[in-house]
């Protein structure tokens, strides 16, 4: 078997017409407008498979596990009124996990051909093929090691009586996240929050402007100031 490598990058276009889409000094990133259909991008048609997810995957896996945590807590004798707190709180840690994430790991394009590879690999590959419907929600063999360093790194600082339904909050607020974010890209939304997400969202895919890293929410746009001119 061969070794999972930023070499085995090969982002083959597989839009309406078949043409590479890919920087040709082999970088593995766009140059062109963003695009319609899909992208190969590994020749290992294993990894291929697995580099793509049904975006109700990860509802299926993580409802079950943050709903369970939850039953610890209260079963454990946690009254509600820390329980709604701690799941609020975890929510409201996410929405700075999600802005931070997107903002400086996400979009970080390092100077040298692997760190671009890398970059196309985790993000680059969403802004370039952005409706593309199987490479929108994050695959379970990148969330479930991300949630597991984030559960531990929780309950070292809070302990494991707070740490569950802290980590509950948390787990939904990436599950609205995922969803929101699938929702914005393939769903007509109907109501004015639904309109005006997409909006903010479709501002930060197609108008090149540095900003608006928030999905779920742009309060951290709006704290640091990167929400960008004219948003209302």
């Amino acid at each position: 078997m061969s070794a999972v490598l930023p070499g085995d990058l090969h982002a083959q276009s597989n839009a309406p017409g078949g043409a590479d889409n890919t920087d040709k000094s082999g970088a593995g990133v766009r140059t062109g407008p963003p695009r319609k259909g899909t992208c190969r991008m590994f020749e290992t048609p294993l990894i291929e498979r697995f580099s793509r997810v049904h975006f109700t995957t990860p509802f299926i896996f993580w409802l079950p596990v943050v709903f369970y945590l939850g039953y610890i807590s209260l079963s454990g004798g946690m009254s509600i009124a820390p329980f709604v707190g701690l799941i609020l709180a975890g929510i409201l840690v996410w929405t700075l996990a999600e802005y931070v994430l997107h903002r400086w790991v996400f979009h970080y394009m390092g100077p040298r051909p692997w760190q671009r590879r890398m970059q196309f690999i985790i993000h680059g590959v969403h802004h370039d093929f952005p409706n593309d419907a199987d490479r929108l929600v994050m695959p379970i063999g990148a969330s479930l090691p991300m949630g597991a360093v984030f559960y531990i790194l929780f309950r070292l600082i809070a302990g494991p009586e707070y740490c569950n339904p802290f980590f509950m909050g948390f787990g939904l607020g990436y599950l609205a996240y995922d969803g929101l974010h699938y929702a914005v890209h393939h769903f007509r939304m109907s109501s004015g929050i639904g309109k005006w997400l997409k909006r903010y969202h479709m501002i930060h895919h197609h108008t090149g402007v540095e900003a608006r890293w928030g999905v779920s929410s742009p309060l951290w746009d709006y704290i640091f100031g990167t929400a960008g001119d004219g948003a209302k």
